[in-house]
C-alpha cells in the first residue's frame, strides 16, 4: 500500500510539473513572435540536370509537361457518354439505365477489364480530364484505374488514378457503453453521383492532370485495377483560374459597417458530414482542457483527424448554416503536434469552389496543445463572402509547397538507390579497404549524378529553411547526404569504404519521404464568426491545464484500463470472458462490433481484455483465466489440450459447418488426438517478392523453379546481389516457440516429405526426403553464402536484394514504406519442384493465430456461440476493413477465413497471384514434444552453416533429440 501511494506522489508531482510546463509554454506561445517564413507558392522551381531526368527510368508527369507549358488551353468542353464505348474487355461490364437518379445510360465497370471510347478534339492543346462516377458497392478502398492515351500511358503516374468514395457516421448520435464512455462512430458509405478531376493520388502535383491532346480522333481507355465504379461521362475541359485573395471583392471592401453583426458559429469538429476515407472516423482526445466535449475520466468522441488524416487527397467536409449574407471570418480550434519544423497544409474549398488562391495552401503550424487558428492570421484575418443558407466547408489534405521538395527528394532516392546498385556490382558489400576499385571510372556517370543530386539535394534543404522559417531536423538529415556526396565527389578512392554510411544515408532519405508526406491535424471545431467578433479560447489557458492534469491523476485511482466497452456485471447474464493480446485499436474495434451485433442477437455479453497474453499460463493454472483467448500462437492450443486445460470443438453439433469457412490447412495445427481445439484467426504464407526494374536491368526472369533460382543465384552472386530466403533466426524472447524455418518446410513440402510419421510419434526429419532436402537447403548458404538474417524491406527499397521470400504480409509494409519504388514491384507464387509426372508443386506452410477456449470456462455453449460469430465470414470481412479503415493499408488483415480474405480490398492483379498461393498452403501438424522440431532443425542448420559439419550427420543427430523428447511427453501424458 506504501508503494502505491509513493507511486501516485510521484504523478502528482509529475502532473504539476507538466502543468507548470503547459503554463510556460502558453506564455511563451502568446508572445508575439515574427516569423520569416515564404508566402505559399513563392519557392522558385528546383532545376534537374538532364542526366538525372535519363536515369529515373520511370517518365513522370513532370517529363511529360515539360516544353509544353506554352501550349493552348481551349475553352472547350467536350463529353463523352460512357454509353458510347467503342470496345470493352472484361465480364463485368454493363450498360445500366437512369442509375441511381442520374438520366441516360452509365456503364458499369468492374475489379478488371478495360473499356474504350474515342474522341474527336477539335482544337490542339491541354486539356483537364475529369469523370462523372458512382462508387458502387465494393471492398471499401478507394476506386483505382489506369488511363491510357492512344494505347499508351502517357506518364507513370497515369497508372495510379484514384477516386474517392464518401463515408458518414453510421448514426449521428454518438452512443455510450454501460461505464459511459462514449463508443467510436461506425463509419459506413453513402455513395452518391460525383465529379473527379484526374489528379495525382501521391499529391505531388497540386493542380489536376493536364493531357496533350492534338486536334483529331484519340481513343481513351480506362483500365481497372482495384474496386468497381459506375461511369456517366468523361469531360475534357480547362479550368478556371482562381483569383488572388488581394483581387477579390472581400479583400477590396472597405466599408464593413453594413456586414454581419455579432454572429459566432461553433461546428464541432467530429459532427462532420462526409469524409473521404473511413479512417477519418471522430476521435476521443482526453490530453487537453481544450476540447469540447470534456471529461478527464471518462472518454468522450470530441475530435476528428488527428494522425489518421495525414495523407495527400483525404479530405473531411462539414456544413454550416449562415444566418445572413456578409463577410465572415473562419477559424479553427485545431492541434498541429504531429510535424516539428514544417506544418500541416490544407486546401479549403467552400461548395466545391476555392475561393482564392492562397486557400489552396492554408498552413497550420506546431504547437504542443489545441490553439484557435484563424485563415490568415490574428492580425489580419481573410474575410470570406458568404451568402445566406447552408454551405459545405471541405479540408483537403494537401502538400502545398512541400510537394515539389517532397518528389526532387524522391527522385533523389531513386538515382541514388541505382548508383548504390551500380558501385555494389563492383565492390561487393563488404569491398577490400586496402584495393582500389576505381569506381568513378567503371562508373562514368557516377560524379555526375552525386553533383547533379548534391545541387538538388542543397537547394531543397535552403527551400525547407524558408518555408518553416527555422532549422529543423527535416533539414539535418539532407544536409547529411549532401556532406557525404560532397565528400564522395572530392575523394572517389574513398567511395567504397563509405558504402556502409552511404546506404544507412539513404535509407534515412527513405523515411524522410514517407515522413514528409503525412501531415496529419487534429480538428476539434470550426468558427464562422463575423468580422466584429473574437473566438473565445476557453479551456486553454494555463490554469485550465493545471486542473486538468490534477483531475486526470485524482480519477487514475478509479479506472481499469484494461476493460473495454461495456461490462457485464450481472450475474443472471450469460457472460463470457475474453482475453485479447493485440493493441489497443484493435480491441476497441472488435468491441464495438462485439456491442452492436454479437451480443444484440444472442444475448451473450461479452467482457474483453487487453492482456499480455504471457500471462494466459500463469493465470490458467491459478484458476484466473479467460473463458477464451484470442490472437495465440499455432503451437499453444496443443499444448493446453494435452494438459485437458483446452475444449475440444468438435463436441458441438455444428463444429463440421463452421470448419467449412476455412481452409483445411488452417485447422491441421489445432488437431490433436481426434480433437480440434481451436479455429483459425489469421493465415499467412510465403510469397515471392521482386523488383521489376532491377531484374529487368540484369536481364533476369521470375523465378518459377528451384533449379531456376539457383541458376538466378549465380547471377545475383556476380553482381554482388542477393536473394533473400527466410530469416534462419532464434525467437526474439526466452521461452517463446521457434516454428519450423519456412523454407525448409517448403522444399520438404513440394518433395512429397512431412516433418511426421507414425501418426506423430515419431519425427520423420530423418527420413530421406528429409535428409536430402535438409542438404540442400543449407547448401544454399554453404555454397552460394546468402544471408541468414537481414532486414528485407531496407534491402529490396534499395536493389541490394531484388528478390526473395517473405510473408505476404510484407506488401502491406512496402506499400507504405517505400513509396519511391510504386509500382517497380510485384509478388507471385514462391518457387515450385517439379514433379516426375512434369507439373510443378508450389506446396507452401501456413503460419497464423488461433482462437481457443479453454476448459474451465462455465458457459461452453455461449462461448462457442462467441467463437463461430468472431470467425464467420462477415464478421472478420467487416474487422479487417474495419482495421484497414482505422490504421491504413499496412494493417491489412490476413484473415483465414477463405470468403472474408475475398472481399478484402487487394488490387486485382495481386490479388489473383495471392490467391493463387493460397490454394496450395499446407498446415504443419503440432503434436506433444514438437516444441524441439523448430529449434533443433534451427541448431542443426547452424552446426551445417557455421560449424561446418556434414548435413546428414547434422540433421541425424539432432533428429534423435526431437525424438527422445516426443517420447517422453508422450509417455508424460499416457499417450501410446
Amino acid at each position: 500500500m506504501a508503494g502505491i501511494l509513493q507511486r501516485r506522489t510521484w504523478m502528482l508531482f509529475a502532473a504539476i510539473i507538466t502543468a507548470a510546463g503547459c503554463i510556460m509554454g502558453y506564455l511563451i506561445s502568446n508572445l508575439d513572435v515574427q516569423e520569416t517564413v515564404l508566402p505559399p507558392g513563392s519557392l522558385p522551381a528546383i532545376e534537374v540536370d538532364e542526366v538525372l531526368q535519363q536515369t529515373r527510368q520511370k517518365k513522370g508527369y513532370e517529363q511529360y509537361v515539360s516544353g509544353k507549358e506554352q501550349a493552348e488551353k481551349p475553352q472547350r468542353e467536350i463529353i463523352i457518354e460512357a454509353g458510347t464505348y467503342i470496345r470493352a474487355e472484361g465480364e463485368d461490364i454493363r450498360i445500366l439505365k437512369d442509375y441511381e437518379g442520374m438520366q441516360g445510360e452509365s456503364l458499369y465497370t468492374g475489379e478488371t477489364g478495360e473499356v474504350e471510347w474515342s474522341v474527336d478534339v477539335p482544337e490542339s492543346g491541354l486539356y483537364n480530364l475529369s469523370a462523372v462516377y458512382y462508387p458502387v458497392e465494393g471492398k471499401s478502398s478507394a476506386i483505382e484505374r489506369a488511363l491510357y492515351i492512344d494505347g499508351e500511358l502517357p506518364f507513370a503516374e497515369a497508372a495510379y488514378m484514384q477516386f474517392d468514395r464518401v463515408w458518414v457516421n453510421e448514426k449521428d448520435v454518438v452512443e455510450q457503453d454501460n461505464q459511459g464512455n462514449d463508443l467510436r462512430p461506425r463509419q459506413v458509405e453513402k455513395p452518391e453521383w460525383m465529379e473527379e478531376t484526374f489528379q495525382d493520388s501521391n499529391g505531388y502535383q497540386l493542380t489536376p492532370f493536364q493531357f496533350f491532346l492534338e486536334k483529331g480522333k484519340h481513343s481513351l481507355v480506362l483500365k481497372s485495377s482495384r474496386e468497381p465504379m459506375v461511369i456517366h461521362s468523361l469531360r475534357l475541359f480547362n479550368e478556371q483560374t482562381v483569383l488572388p485573395y488581394a483581387e477579390t471583392v472581400a479583400a477590396q471592401l472597405s466599408d464593413v459597417d453594413d456586414q454581419p453583426k455579432d454572429i459566432l458559429i461553433r461546428i464541432e469538429g467530429e459532427h462532420a458530414v462526409r469524409k473521404s476515407s473511413p479512417t477519418l472516423y471522430p476521435t476521443s482526445e482526453r490530453s487537453s482542457s481544450g476540447v469540447s466535449p470534456y471529461s478527464a475520466s471518462q472518454v468522450r468522441i470530441n475530435t476528428i483527424g488527428g494522425y489518421n488524416w495525414r495523407l495527400p487527397g483525404q479530405w473531411i467536409e462539414w456544413e454550416v448554416d449562415v444566418p445572413e449574407s456578409g463577410l465572415y471570418h473562419i477559424g479553427f480550434t485545431a492541434q498541429q503536434n504531429f510535424v516539428k519544423g514544417i506544418y500541416s497544409n490544407r486546401r479549403l474549398t467552400i461548395d466545391g469552389e476555392v475561393p482564392f488562391a492562397e486557400m489552396n495552401q492554408a498552413p497550420f503550424r506546431y504547437q504542443s496543445d489545441y490553439r484557435i487558428d484563424l485563415l490568415g492570421g490574428r492580425k489580419e484575418p481573410y474575410r470570406f463572402q458568404l451568402e445566406k443558407g447552408k454551405h459545405v466547408l471541405r479540408l483537403e489534405n494537401s502538400l502545398g509547397d512541400f510537394a515539389p521538395l517532397i518528389r526532387n527528394v524522391e527522385d533523389s532516392l531513386y538515382n541514388l538507390n541505382s548508383m548504390y546498385r551500380r558501385i555494389l556490382m563492383i565492390t561487393g558489400t563488404k569491398p577490400d579497404e586496402f584495393r582500389d576499385y576505381r569506381v568513378e571510372m567503371q562508373i562514368p556517370d557516377l560524379l555526375d549524378v552525386f553533383a547533379g543530386e548534391s545541387k538538388r539535394l542543397k537547394e531543397v534543404a535552403s527551400q525547407l529553411r524558408l518555408l518553416s522559417g527555422q532549422s529543423s531536423d527535416q533539414e539535418a538529415l539532407i544536409k547529411t547526404m549532401v556532406q557525404q556526396l560532397e565528400e564522395m565527389i572530392e575523394k572517389p578512392d574513398t567511395i567504397p569504404r563509405r558504402l556502409a554510411a552511404y546506404k544507412t544515408n539513404t535509407g534515412g532519405l527513405g523515411t524522410w519521404v514517407q515522413q514528409a508526406r503525412e501531415q496529419p491535424l487534429e480538428i476539434d471545431a470550426l468558427y464562422i464568426t463575423s468580422i466584429d467578433q473574437e473566438i473565445p479560447d476557453s479551456g486553454l489557458g494555463p490554469f485550465a491545464k493545471l486542473g486538468h492534469e490534477i483531475r486526470t491523476f485524482y480519477h487514475s485511482f478509479f479506472i481499469d484500463y484494461n476493460q473495454i466497452g461495456n461490462v457485464a456485471d450481472s450475474k443472471e447474464q450469460r457472460t463470457v470472458t475474453v482475453w485479447i493480446g493485440s493493441g489497443r485499436d484493435q480491441a476497441n474495434t472488435m468491441k464495438t462490433m462485439i456491442d452492436k451485433t454479437f451480443t444484440p442477437n444472442s444475448g451473450i455479453n461479452v467482457n474483453l481484455k487487453l492482456v499480455n497474453m504471457g500471462t494466459l499460463l500463469p493465470a490458467t493454472l491459478a484458476g484466473e483465466g479467460p473463458d477464451i483467448a484470442m490472437q495465440i500462437g499455432n503451437d499453444l492450443p496443443v499444448n493446453f489440450a494435452m494438459r485437458n486445460s483446452a475444449v475440444d470443438l468438435t463436441q458441438f453439433s455444428d463444429y463440421q459447418k463452421v470448419e467449412q469457412e476455412f481452409r483445411e490447412s488452417a485447422i491441421v495445427p489445432y488437431v490433436y488426438a481426434s480433437g480440434v481445439y481451436a479455429l483459425p484467426e489469421t493465415q499467412t504464407f510465403n510469397m515471392l517478392f521482386y523488383r521489376k526494374d532491377v531484374l529487368e536491368e540484369l536481364g533476369l526472369e521470375v523465378p518459377k523453379t528451384w533449379d531456376e533460382v539457383e541458376a538466378l543465384l549465380a547471377i545475383l552472386s556476380k553482381n554482388h546481389m542477393e536473394f533473400g530466403m527466410p530469416i534462419v533466426t532464434q525467437a526474439n524472447m526466452q521461452g517463446v516457440n521457434i516454428p519450423p524455418n519456412s523454407q525448409y518446410a517448403t522444399m520438404l513440402l513440394q518433395n512429397g516429405g512431412a516433418f511426421y510419421r507414425n501418426d506423430g510419434k515419431e519425427s520423420d526429419l530423418d527420413s530421406k526426403i528429409g535428409i536430402e532436402t535438409f542438404k540442400r537447403w543449407t547448401e544454399f548458404y554453404t555454397d552460394y553464402k546468402l544471408e541468414r538474417e537481414y532486414d528485407f524491406a531496407n534491402r529490396f527499397r534499395t536493389g541490394q536484394m531484388p528478390i526473395g521470400l517473405t510473408d505476404y504480409t510484407m506488401y502491406n509494409q512496402l506499400s507504405v514504406f517505400a513509396p519511391e519504388i510504386r509500382g517497380l514491384w510485384g509478388f507471385v507464387p514462391v518457387p515450385g519442384t517439379v514433379q516426375p509426372d512434369g507439373t510443378l508443386n508450389r506446396d507452401v506452410p501456413g503460419g497464423g493465430s488461433a482462437v481457443m477456449m479453454l476448459k474451465s470456462a462455465k458457459d461452453q455453449e455461449a462461448a462457442w456461440e462467441f467463437m463461430k460469430w468472431w470467425t464467420s465470414s462477415p464478421v472478420q470481412a467487416e474487422f479487417g476493413r474495419e482495421m484497414e479503415g482505422l490504421m491504413g493499408a499496412a494493417a491489412r488483415y490476413p484473415t483465414a477465413n477463405i470468403k472474408a480474405l475475398d472481399s478484402l480490398p487487394w488490387p486485382a492483379e495481386d490479388y489473383a497471384n495471392l490467391k493463387a498461393q493460397f490454394e496450395t498452403v499446407k498446415g504443419i501438424p503440432e503434436v506433444p514434444g514438437g516444441y524441439f522440431t523448430g529449434r533443433h532443425l534451427f541448431n542443426a542448420f547452424y552446426k551445417t552453416v557455421v560449424g561446418q559439419m556434414e548435413a546428414r550427420e547434422s540433421i541425424m543427430d539432432y533428429t534423435q533429440y526431437i525424438q527422445d523428447e516426443i517420447r517422453v511427453k508422450r509417455h508424460e501424458f499416457g499417450l501410446p
